[in-house]
């Protein structure tokens, strides 16, 4: 091996497709899904291309885990703490839905926006907003009628957050406990009408 070759290291199964996706989410936030290069991730991992197709069938089903891990992990850093009241723990989830994306912004518009309209990981991120939409719904005890009306609430916060943290902090005009607050009053609205 070259001196300047990565070195090759034995793992097993789970763990080279967890290394594989790790360095995918990693080069997520700095190029679209699509653009994502299996060459460029197999060579940082130390194996090669073909040895990544062993892990993953083509390159549609590495992309496919990418974008599935990378909602994971908004849905888990997300997560309101255990035990709060209802309405305060669904303002921590937006104030840390707001955080997540302003911290990981090129990453999250990737993710939900990457691929297109048809593009890959387009359904991960409607699974997204379903997760978002369910976790809601959960957290105030609504019937499964209330879930269409929690899936559009989750695309305003999304949309909301995303035109909040494009703005340079100085300039947004709102703090994030606003934001939070805003929100929660709009799905109050929302249900009220529903």
């Amino acid at each position: 091996m070259s001196e300047g070759a990565p070195r090759r290291t034995r793992m097993t199964q789970d763990e080279r497709r967890r290394q594989l996706v790790g360095i995918g989410l990693r080069m997520l936030v700095e190029r679209p899904i699509q653009e994502l290069p299996v060459d460029e991730v197999a060579r940082e991992a130390g194996i090669s291309r073909g040895l990544l197709f062993h892990y993953f069938p083509n390159k549609a089903a590495f992309h496919d885990a990418v974008v599935a891990a990378a909602g994971r992990r908004v849905l888990r850093n997300t997560a309101p703490d255990a035990g709060l009241p209802a309405r305060e723990a669904v303002a921590q989830f937006v104030a840390r839905y707001y955080g997540q994306v302003d911290r990981r912004r090129g990453a999250y518009v990737a993710l939900v926006f990457g691929g297109g309209a048809a593009g890959p990981g387009r359904e991960h991120a409607e699974d997204l907003r379903a997760a978002v939409a369910e976790r809601v719904r959960a957290l105030l005890g609504l019937g499964e009628a209330s879930l269409s009306v929690a899936h559009g609430w989750a695309a305003y916060v999304e949309d909301r957050a995303l035109r909040w943290s494009a703005a340079p902090s100085g300039e947004r005009g709102t703090s994030l406990e606003d934001e939070a607050a805003h929100c929660v009053r709009a799905l109050d609205a929302l249900l009220a009408l529903g």
